[in-house]
């Protein structure tokens, strides 16, 4: 029967020919691009119109396999296409144990190194009326003002900061104080912890690097080798009566032979506090940027003979978001701000509530072992569990100082953070020199700052 009808044979070959084509349709269409990695930034907002005013612009309906398709190079794009628009971001608040020096993550890092930004991060100290560190303020509580400008912060965290600390110890103090101090060494070892990294030096007429940056275990080997270094013994010059001249008779020597005695002038011992600090400052800023930097010094703040200034100084210290905190020691109780004085060509009494207030550090005076043991806990505490807020400034790199003011809204407390800063890495200023490189540049001049 079916001989007779060959429409049936026509029909299956056409089938056959379709089927044969489709599969090879099917097998040439291309393949989907992969999914392409993102950040974690919160995406746009999809019913805000995306402004695109480029010639060809995909309009929001592209389908978006085209869309991704004409996607411009990588070097043409935004630094960060899902970032939000200025003025929309919110305060980016990091949990307890998360804590990062700058906010985002890998990839955030990767799109902020191809753009010219300058995020800034202040460390701010609160405490009340008594003294006390107040804790639990939120990021709504502070505002920052960048040259009178107030700023959006956009990054707030008060979890804890291991520390990379410089301790700078002054042999030029009495020798009864510091054997004082070296009974002291074991509390001050004591209030590190594993995750810190702690570097010694020691000054006088000079400056000496004990040890480099390294953990707690390094600290006390470095502290035991200190411990049979002896400071200074006062005793009074003589610079007059008897003993102050040779033999004479009616005003004449008895042997003229005798070589003249040297000046009546007391010769002042250096006490180069400046160069020390410019040392540990310069060794300091090679550390990780994730560690809070700070330079802790035990001295009775006595400055003089250096060849750094202290505006030069304090330069390098803001630049690189230094604190210098400070155990004084071998001072005279009660004299308060009386002896913190700046005489010309001789020095300063005691420099470092000066350097403390313009860094956002502390000054705590102490008088016995126990104080001191107690002040460096007070201190290295103080340290590591500041509040960290964080900003991103309009303004372009220069060398101009830029000042900060931190403000908290609730009445009645005490607000210490470091003036302002320098915009410019340390690489790209001239350091001040310590020590002359050939011998022919001028030292600059003893006590001037």
């Amino acid at each position: 029967m079916w001989k007779h009808q060959p429409w049936v044979s026509i029909l299956s070959a056409l089938l056959l020919t379709v089927t044969i084509a489709a599969s090879f349709a099917v097998a040439q269409e291309p393949l989907p691009d992969a999914p392409k990695p993102q950040n974690n930034a919160p995406p746009p907002d999809v019913t805000a119109p995306v402004a695109n005013d480029s010639p060809g612009a995909a309009s929001s309906k592209t389908n978006p396999s085209d869309a991704e398709n004409t996607r411009p190079p990588l070097d043409e794009q935004p630094p960060n296409p899902e970032a939000p628009p200025p003025g929309s971001q919110q305060i980016k608040t990091v949990p307890t144990g998360k804590a990062t020096i700058a906010p985002g993550n890998d990839f955030d890092e990767l799109y902020r190194l191809s753009v010219n930004v300058n995020f800034v991060t202040v460390p701010v100290t609160v405490r009340d009326q008594d003294g006390k560190m107040v804790d639990g303020l939120l990021a709504q509580d502070f505002s920052v003002y960048e040259d009178n400008i107030k700023q959006t912060i956009t990054f707030f965290t008060s979890d804890p900061f291991p520390l990379s600390a410089a301790v700078v110890i002054d042999l030029g103090i009495s020798d009864n104080a510091l054997r004082k101090v070296v009974l002291t060494y074991s509390a001050l070892d004591g209030s590190f912890g594993p995750f810190d990294k702690v570097a010694v030096f020691t000054y006088g007429n000079s400056v000496q690097k004990q040890s480099d940056f390294a953990s707690s275990q390094r600290l006390q080997l470095a502290l035991q080798r200190i411990r049979d270094l002896q400071g200074r013994n006062p005793g009074a010059q003589v610079v007059g009566g008897p003993l102050g001249s040779p033999p004479n008779v009616n005003g004449k020597p008895v042997d003229p032979g005798l070589p003249p005695l040297p000046s009546q002038t007391p010769i002042r011992e250096s006490r180069v506090l400046n160069d020390a600090i410019l040392t540990a400052a310069s060794e300091l800023a090679h550390q990780p940027r994730q560690n809070r930097k700070i330079i802790f010094v035990i001295s009775n703040g006595y400055e003089y003979g250096s060849r750094a200034s202290y505006s030069e100084v304090l330069k390098v210290l803001l630049t690189n978001g230094i604190a210098v905190y400070a155990v004084g020691v071998d001072a005279i109780p009660g004299m308060g701000k009386i002896d913190k004085l700046h005489i010309p060509g001789q020095g300063y009494t005691d420099i470092l509530p000066k350097y403390a207030n313009a860094t956002g550090g502390d000054v705590i005076d102490s008088f016995s072992r126990e104080s001191m043991e107690s002040a460096y806990q007070a201190i290295t505490s103080q340290a590591r569990n500041q509040y960290t807020l964080g900003y991103t400034t309009p303004q372009r790199a220069s060398s101009a100082f830029r000042d900060i003011e931190v403000r908290v809204k609730r009445p009645g407390l005490l607000v210490s953070a470091r003036r302002g800063y320098y915009p410019l890495p340390p690489q790209r200023e001239t350091p001040p020199a310590v020590a002359p490189a050939d011998g022919t540049q001028k030292p600059t001049t003893p006590g001037s700052q």
